[in-house]
């Protein structure tokens, strides 16, 4: 078997920009990745491009070989642009190898260990524009079959926000909790903005109603200052979103600055890297919470992984995008059943893409790249004027 050709999709789904990639092969099998990347989605295809005249010609079912030549024989290593690429193309092999053999990836990954992944719900709080509306909300998307919910309290912070608003958030995760009870997970995110001072202060406020996990409280380039604030609080510190490979887990692991690990594989190196990241948690007992907040194929890829993994805990899913999977999928793989996501059991990824629908969605540079800067209230209109 050999790569024919390597072909990219990039457009806008309602919101957000995704980057698909379809890998073909002289047989008629073709696998399909995704490197999607909140506003960098063009330097990405770039590289797989530059990618592509290595892939050419290759069996692609060598995995591991391809995976190293790509990432060592490139000189410039790691990063979110090449890694987003290599991820990219990572997927898709697995995916042609899976079909080419008959089988789900999470059986070629050692068979699963978990028939079902339990999820937490992201993205249903994007509209609140106030304490009571997070909690309708929030009340809405258990009544969808959420029942551990992940938000940001924290969104108007900076990292030397002052304390009404750090009080503000907390005020936000108590409400939930009055109104929610003890029979739903609250996942908090702050997204890098505190400083280890006020990180400290905001856990030991939220400490009182039990958060399931405190994700990134400060930027993820100190890890020193990451650790700082995991000594401090009795609620698990989760990072690793915007981390890329095993060395770029390495130091946070050794430190122990993190209690749950959550490596996103569109950036870290896909499939391939994905299992020799958890692997290197197992060592220091820390769990695996996989970031999922792109498209249907990376779900895909989480979901296999997820299966095969002895530390996996919990998969994040932005179930409001289902309809969007809906629309660009030839069929939908998601069900959602108790709280949990339901395994894929066809061949590969498990997923097919309808590739007429998602070459008739244009791409709007300024749904990836103005998303990075934008305010919670310029991202509800840009939902809005979505649909």
């Amino acid at each position: 078997m050999k790569v024919t050709a390597v072909k990219t999709y990039m457009f806008t789904a309602k919101w957000r920009n995704w980057l698909f990639v379809k890998v073909e092969t002289d047989e008629g099998i073709h696998g399909w990745g995704e490197g999607s990347i909140e506003g960098r989605e063009m330097a990405v295809e770039g590289a797989i491009k530059h990618m592509e005249g290595y892939l050419v010609g290759k069996d692609p079912r060598q995995v591991e070989r391809h995976w190293a030549r790509m990432f060592r024989d490139g000189y410039w290593r790691a990063g979110p642009i090449m890694c987003s690429a290599l991820s990219a193309l990572d997927m898709a092999m697995w995916d042609i190898k899976g079909k080419a053999l008959g089988v789900p990836v999470h059986e070629l990954l050692g068979g699963p260990i978990h028939d079902r992944i339990r999820f937490y719900g992201n993205g249903w709080y994007l509209r609140a524009d106030s304490i009571e509306h997070f909690v309708e909300m929030a009340q809405a998307a258990v009544e969808q079959g959420a029942i551990a919910l992940k938000f940001d309290p924290f969104w108007e912070c900076d990292v030397l926000a002052d304390r009404a608003l750090l009080d503000r958030g907390v005020s936000i995760v108590r409400a939930m909790r009055e109104a929610l009870g003890d029979g739903v997970e609250l996942l908090v995110e702050v997204h890098g903005r505190l400083s280890p001072a006020n990180a400290i202060y905001a856990a030991k406020r939220l400490e009182e109603y039990r958060p399931y996990f405190y994700e990134e409280p400060v930027p993820p380039d100190n890890v020193d200052a990451m650790a700082l604030v995991a000594r401090s609080t009795s609620i698990p510190v989760a990072t690793g979103e915007r981390l890329y490979t095993r060395w770029g887990f390495r130091e946070l692991l050794e430190k122990q600055a993190a209690a749950i690990i959550q490596p996103d594989h569109t950036h870290t190196g896909g499939i391939t890297e994905g299992k020799k990241i958890a692997a290197m948690a197992e060592v220091y007992y820390v769990g695996v919470a996989p970031h999922n907040a792109t498209g249907p194929i990376l779900t895909a890829v989480n979901l296999q992984l997820d299966a095969a993994l002895s530390n996996f805990l919990i998969q994040e899913f932005f179930f409001p995008d289902m309809p969007i999977y809906d629309e660009i999928l030839e069929e939908n793989f998601i069900v959602i059943k108790d709280g949990y996501l339901e395994l894929p059991r066809g061949p590969g990824l498990g997923v097919e893409v309808n590739e007429e629908r998602i070459k008739a969605l244009p791409y709007q540079p300024d749904r990836g790249l103005g998303m990075l800067w934008a305010t919670m209230e310029e991202i509800v209109e840009m939902m809005r004027d979505s649909g």
